[in-house]
């Protein structure tokens, strides 16, 4: 085992919003591509506090007013450009208790699903700023964010494009409504989607039951346990359900059509509590883990009275201590359950909540959430950790820190081993596992990290530094095989394809390019050594600065091929040693 060699750190950038943002001991994220000139990007973030450079396209939204429900009010959207764009796509999206009732002409038709109504248009624009105005009316009580999005179309990168954001709590009565919007513990949405009516009459609310955001939760996945009560005479009472989350993914969507999925939540801790009398004290049942693949739970307990008043199922974005989504209190999601009201044993004790979906307010959290379980089940790990080098008791999670609104920027930090996601971030995929790759190599090198040089800012497609590309190339490939592509998308919806071969125009050559060094690796893994648990072993054992130590020194020390097979992958990618 070598010394650990913590260099100084060094301030690098993050793509963030419309441009990036500087962390200190932080890894930036990777998506995007070599921008326009830096004269011409002089756009910068609406949050006062960021520390983003320059972008070249912005945008920003603002109500009025905030509307009460009935109330109407006027949403402002302020597109700014420092350079030309021949195709920019403007995408709105209003939250199902907002409804637009006056729009100008040049916007599409409004379209309505479970996640609201979106409008768009494309824009010509030019040096500038130009500003577009929709009549919005309030529908409904309750949490709600404005999203806007501007991005060159034929130019899909996060330094050509923009992101706002307007959170709200709308109110019943006139002057109700309040900035800003609380998700971290909610109820349940509704199987037929959000609805002005709030959580069905009976059930807890996310106000009165036990707030708990550091309970403790299960170690490990593991069988729902079923409670035992020598010497009770009630019977066992089994309850069971699914939970769900809808939420729109950028993977199969563009730049005004994000995908809309529906699907089960894998892993998830859950905490099934009740009230053994109306008014009673609320109590701990039983926990588990929904299933992965299907999200089903089933929990077990025995009763200490014949009929239980209330038992409700609590969900949190933790899978038992590998990993977690949290706000930006630190404090996990959660989403609670109705109530089933006077529970007994009879019918065989088996009870069920149905299908649960995850609060809507909380949708790009559960969405993050379920990516790394994507990963996990794929992390190339022979031991029950993230990594080879952890053995059981001691394995160390993955955190994902992101809340509504947030410009925190997209990066990873090795002082905390945390991922940061921006508001929109987990509506890709590829975005949440490249962060989280970072933070694999990081419990592969246990806690080291290379003196990284010349990587801020960096461009997946343009030379950096053999460090750069290194550190980001390994994060990119991380994420492509999770998604079995060579595909970079943007929380905006937009994408681009990094496949490449000594014919591809537009992607630098060599290992300090990241993309190169991405797309080696792959080919590598899947091509020579039959996946990529023995390369991720060697790595726990070995640390490396540079592909080029990756490959001529360490991986002929522990028996990986560096043969003319895989000379003949690099070499492909424009990599030669």
């Amino acid at each position: 085992m070598f010394r650990i060699r913590l260099p100084r750190p060094a301030a690098l950038v993050a793509a963030c919003g419309i441009g990036a943002c500087i962390a200190t001991v932080a890894v930036p994220s990777a998506y995007a591509v070599a921008p326009a000139s830096a004269d011409s990007c002089t756009v910068r973030p609406a949050d006062k506090n960021s520390e983003a450079p320059p972008s070249c396209l912005g945008v920003t939204a603002s109500l009025g007013r905030l509307p009460a429900i009935g109330e109407r009010t006027t949403l402002t959207v302020a597109v700014t450009a420092r350079t030309d764009v021949k195709r920019a796509g403007l995408s709105l999206q209003l939250p199902p208790a907002l409804r637009i009732v006056d729009r100008d002409p040049a916007l599409a038709a409004p379209t309505k699903d479970a996640f609201g109504q979106r409008t768009s248009r494309t824009l010509a624009l030019s040096p500038g700023t130009r500003t577009i105005k929709l009549e919005v009316k309030a529908v409904a009580a309750g949490p709600a964010q404005v999203q806007a999005d501007i991005s060159d179309i034929d130019r899909p990168d996060p330094r050509r494009a923009g992101h706002a954001s307007v959170e709200l709590t709308i109110g019943k009565a006139k002057g109700s409504t309040a900035k800003g919007m609380s998700v971290t513990k909610a109820d349940a949405t509704p199987a037929d989607g959000p609805t002005a009516d709030g959580p069905t009459a009976g059930g807890p609310t996310a106000n009165d039951r036990p707030a708990r955001p550091g309970a403790a939760a299960p170690t490990a996945p593991s069988t729902p346990p079923q409670a035992a009560a020598p010497g009770r005479p009630y019977a066992p009472v089994c309850v069971s359900g699914t939970l769900r989350n809808r939420f729109q993914s950028s993977e199969g969507g563009s730049w005004n059509r994000k995908a809309d999925r529906d699907l089960p939540v894998s892993n998830a801790n859950v905490t099934l509590w009740g009230r053994a009398t109306a008014g009673g004290g609320t109590q701990k049942l039983a926990t588990g883990l929904t299933g992965n693949g299907d999200g089903t739970f089933k929990l077990c307990y025995t009763p200490s009275t014949a009929v239980t008043s209330q038992v409700w199922a609590e969900f949190q974005t933790q899978a038992g201590s590998m990993w977690s989504v949290v706000d930006g209190y630190n404090r996990r999601y959660s989403t609670t359950s109705n109530a089933l009201s006077n529970v007994s044993g009879n019918n065989s004790g088996n009870k069920s909540l149905g299908t649960v979906y995850a609060n809507s307010g909380q949708s790009r959290a559960w969405h993050a959430f379920d990516t790394l379980n994507k990963l996990w089940w794929d992390r190339g790990s022979i031991s029950t950790c993230w990594t080879s080098n952890q053995r059981d008791g001691r394995c160390t999670p993955i955190t994902v820190q992101w809340y509504p609104g947030s410009q925190d920027c997209t990066y990873w930090t090795n002082r905390d081993d945390k991922v940061h996601l921006a508001d929109s971030d987990p509506d890709s995929g590829h975005t949440t596992v490249h962060e989280a790759g970072h933070s694999l190599m990081g419990k592969l090198y246990n806690g080291w990290w290379p003196n990284v040089t010349n990587c801020s800012p960096h461009y997946v497609n343009r030379t950096s530094s053999t460090t750069c590309g290194w550190t980001e190339g390994y994060a990119d490939a991380v994420a492509f095989r999770a998604f079995k592509d060579t595909v970079m998308t943007w929380g905006n919806g937009s994408s681009t394809n990094l496949a490449n071969d000594r014919t591809t125009r537009g992607i630098d050559w060599g290992d300090a390019c990241e993309a190169r060094v991405a797309t080696a690796l792959v080919d590598l893994w899947s091509q020579v050594d039959g996946g990529w648990t023995k390369s991720n072993t060697m790595m726990s054992r070995e640390r490396q600065s540079t592909f080029r130590e990756y490959f001529l020194t360490d991986r002929p020390a522990y028996g990986l091929d560096t043969g003319s097979k895989a000379r003949a992958i690099l070499y492909n990618h424009t990599i030669q040693y």
